[in-house]
């Protein structure tokens, strides 16, 4: 047993841990707790229940404000990983400056950030979206359509991200990537980011944008975008989507060539 004395001199720094790790432990409050709470008291996913709240408050055809709605659920009632509004700003952007016309998306999640990347294509531009899970799936389906967009600009694809990219050339006829976002498991950032060099769907000058880099992070991925040789990394840093006193961060990679 442990005396009182001891357990008593160590309040202290139970007390600094938890003040220093506060962010971290609302986070996992927020994400695990009262997810599961939600998940037994309701029954259906946490997804759906957010589709639920968007197809009540967003006005359909309207991506700007199924993105708020989206914003405000994550704020207010339930965490989901989506991307987030201030992420969100640099995707939107580096889609608008690149004007890519067949994307990328690894990790479709609820189609949030499906949404910013498709309603900033230029005319003619065609979003592969891919999630392994198909009931988060169906979710972005849904939630897609509800913003405006057909399969004519986005379609999504159910299946692991490297099967789905081994595919992609035979069977959806996608010969060159002009940008990818992944925002997936980050354990297959790295696998998934060579399989992309090995069949060939870089080509000079492709953009990824890789979220979360540094929380939860990927640090395989990052040591070999620096060491590879073949991008050029931007960085850009931030917060956690929804805690903004959690550190994260995007990677930006420029694709320059194929060493021999």
């Amino acid at each position: 047993m442990v005396s009182p004395a001891i357990a008593l001199a160590f309040i202290p720094f139970v007390i600094t841990v938890i003040i220093r790790y506060r962010h971290y432990f609302l986070l996992f409050y927020r994400a695990v707790i009262v997810r599961r709470i939600q998940d037994y008291l309701t029954g259906i996913p946490r997804e759906e229940r957010a589709f639920q709240y968007v197809i009540t408050h967003a006005i359909p055809g309207d991506p700007q404000h199924v993105l708020n709605t989206f914003d405000q659920y994550c704020y207010h009632c339930e965490y989901l990983s989506n991307i987030g509004p201030q992420k969100g700003k640099v995707l939107d952007r580096l889609i608008y400056e690149n004007a890519p016309l067949n994307v990328l998306e690894l990790g479709t999640q609820c189609g949030y950030a499906t949404i910013i990347m498709a309603q900033a294509l230029p005319l003619g531009a065609r979003l592969y979206t891919v999630d392994a899970n198909p009931g988060k799936a169906a979710v972005a389906e849904k939630v897609i359509r509800l913003a405006g967009f057909d399969d004519d600009t986005v379609e999504l694809l159910v299946g692991p991200s490297n099967d789905v990219i081994a595919q992609l050339k035979d069977k959806h006829g996608v010969q060159k990537l002009d940008f990818i976002f992944m925002d997936h498991g980050k354990r297959c950032y790295l696998r998934d980011l060579q399989l992309l060099e090995e069949v060939g769907l870089l080509q000079e000058g492709s953009v990824v944008l890789a979220d979360n880099v540094l929380f939860p992070g990927a640090p395989h991925f990052l040591q070999y975008v620096k060491t590879s040789g073949k991008y050029q990394l931007k960085m850009h840093r931030g917060h956690l989507e929804y805690f903004r006193y959690i550190r994260d961060g995007m990677a930006e990679l420029t694709f320059s060539k194929l060493q021999d």
